[in-house]
């Protein structure tokens, strides 16, 4: 049997699963848009395999995570990260011998909103304009166009909202914006939320790429519980010290678009905006029986118990203070 080669091997989820294969006495090879000497990752980028394609060996399985995760790119940024970065993965990996390809996809290809409760895998995906939607949605069709055609043994995951140590955009940059007082939730924080601690994640990860009836498939990996927006990131701002703010959705559209205006005219790197908020203003959950009944799936870190370990992180990483609100 082969070893794992890890796309986006430097990265929150990417970083997480080297860490659980090695752990289990696995041969892990990894690459990154930068190198990364003590993960033992190399330098490359997926839209070009000439710079690292020779870390793939037959038998391998390549679990592909690298991806332009943000609502700012353009579509063509998007779509050559996302898109056409993933065709050349598996291109790499057909070349190599590899046995499988796992793609970290998203519960966005169901798009933000509009969608039913307890949402499955059958359900039509849904492309709505935004960039990252789009372009993952295209990914996936790559992805699974080459299982079907008999190139390359691939699997399709898409995961809910995963947080825990080292998540930019749900541990870390509402932390720093509740922090800098900026921190809104639309729809009076009712919104639902579909949280999943990092390594129940990546323990679902390591199920689709060795599981034999995997091949072929889509799998919805998230926490199987839907939560209120206030409820989850109420578990932050009882960490930093600060109150929520409360808004009716119009008025949070209304300021995500000025921040918005303000972001592209100063040129800074700030994912305020629209779709953010629109995100937060989700009715629905994410079925998770398919991954239950075919992989064995099951998640085991609550939601306490992965706030207790993110907040132990942010405390170590002194992004947050103890006791709390204590910063200056």
């Amino acid at each position: 049997m082969g070893g794992y080669v890890v796309t986006g091997a430097a990265g929150f989820i990417g970083r997480t699963l080297v860490a659980r294969l090695r752990a289990a006495g696995h041969d892990v090879r990894g690459v990154d848009v930068r190198a990364d000497v003590a993960l033992g990752v190399e330098a490359g980028d997926i839209t070009d395999p000439g710079s690292w394609a020779h870390l793939i060996r037959s038998g391998d399985v390549v679990v592909h995570t690298a991806a332009l995760v943000s609502n700012l790119p353009t579509l063509e940024e998007a779509w050559r990260v996302n898109t056409l970065g993933t065709r050349r993965v598996i291109e790499a990996a057909m070349a190599a011998g590899a046995s499988r390809v796992v793609y970290l996809s998203s519960v966005r290809a169901f798009s933000d909103t509009g969608f039913p409760d307890g949402v499955s895998e059958d359900h039509p995906v849904r492309p709505d304009g935004n960039p990252y939607v789009d372009t993952r949605i295209a990914a996936e069709q790559v992805t699974l166009a080459a299982h079907a055609s008999g190139q390359m043994e691939t699997v399709v995951v898409r995961p809910g909202d995963v947080y825990g140590p080292g998540s930019r955009p749900w541990t870390v940059l509402p932390v720093q914006m509740m922090q800098a007082r900026q921190f809104l939730l639309p729809a009076f924080g009712r919104g639902v939320f579909s949280p999943v601690y990092v390594d129940d994640l990546v323990e679902g990860l390591v199920l689709a790429a060795d599981r034999p009836e995997a091949a072929g498939q889509v799998f919805t990996l998230a926490g199987g519980v839907g939560v209120s927006c206030r409820e989850f990131f109420g578990h932050y701002q009882r960490m930093v010290g600060r109150r929520a703010v409360l808004l009716p959705t119009w008025v949070a559209l209304g300021l995500a678009w000025a921040k918005s205006v303000l972001v592209r005219v100063r040129g800074l790197d700030d994912e305020t905006n629209t779709t953010a908020v629109r995100y937060l203003c989700r009715t629905g959950t994410y079925s998770i029986e398919k991954a239950r009944r075919m992989l064995g799936y099951e998640p085991q870190v609550g939601l306490e118990e992965g706030m207790r370990r993110t907040a132990e992180w942010l405390r170590e990483e002194e992004l947050v203070c103890r006791p709390p609100g204590t910063c200056t």
